[in-house]
Order: C-alpha cells, then sequence, then structure tokens
C-alpha cells in the first residue's frame, strides 16, 4: 500500500512543480517591455488626451516622453472655423523638457507613421525652428 501512496505523492509534487513554472514564466512574460518600432508614437490617456513624441522610457511605474508635441483646436474669430494646430510643448511658463506619465493613465501607444499627416507637421515644425 505504500508504494502506490509514494508514487501518487510523487505525481502530485511533479504537477504542482510543472504549474509553479508555468505561472512563473507568464508571470515574466507579462512583465516584458514592448519593443518600440518608430521615432515618434501616440500616447493616448484615459482623459481623452493624446500626446505625440519620442518615448524615453517605458519601464516601471510611468511612460517618459520627450519632443512633445498636442492638437489644439483654436477658432477664427472673423470666421468661426475650427483649426487643428500642432503644438510643440515646451513653451509653458515651466517650460517642461519632458512628460512623465502615470501608466495607470495610459489608455494606449500606437506608433507614429513615417507618412502620416502628423509626421510630416512634426517635420515641418522642426525644420522651422
Amino acid at each position: 500500500m505504500q508504494k502506490p501512496l509514494a508514487a501518487l505523492a510523487t505525481a502530485a509534487s511533479l504537477a504542482i512543480a510543472a504549474a509553479l513554472s508555468v505561472i512563473a514564466y507568464q508571470g515574466l512574460r507579462s512583465h516584458n517591455t514592448p519593443a518600440l518600432s518608430a521615432g515618434y508614437h501616440t500616447v493616448a490617456l484615459v482623459n481623452g488626451q493624446a500626446f505625440f513624441g519620442h518615448i524615453e522610457s517605458l519601464d516601471g511605474n510611468y511612460t517618459v516622453l520627450r519632443d512633445v508635441f498636442y492638437i489644439q483646436s483654436r477658432q477664427n474669430p472673423d470666421t468661426k472655423e475650427i483649426a487643428n494646430v500642432l503644438i510643440k510643448r515646451g513653451g509653458e511658463a515651466h517650460a517642461p523638457d519632458r512628460m512623465i506619465i502615470n501608466r495607470q493613465q495610459v489608455l494606449l501607444i500606437e506608433p507614429v507613421g513615417a507618412d502620416s499627416k502628423i509626421a510630416k507637421l512634426i517635420s515641418e515644425q522642426s525644420q522651422a525652428h
């Protein structure tokens, strides 16, 4: 009677060890930082704001953006026509050189396509300065 019980205990121990190994492997995989495939990325926040910039870091609890732009809607007072304008951050009173965003506030991150309208506007602004 001892041998079947010992074999059962060994099999149970092996099953538990295998399950723990799978859980540990999945935990390690879920903490991998995704590769960044573009120079600029769109970072959309849960509050609806979107920023475009170079992602310096995705590690830890914060996403760090440099060379940051955002879109601002402006209304022409004469024609009442609304135009969307790309604005470069940094001209504010506190002259920020980067944005440090709590990752809990990030809804999604997407690459800015090299031929996209945003990429062209960023390039035009960079050449103007």
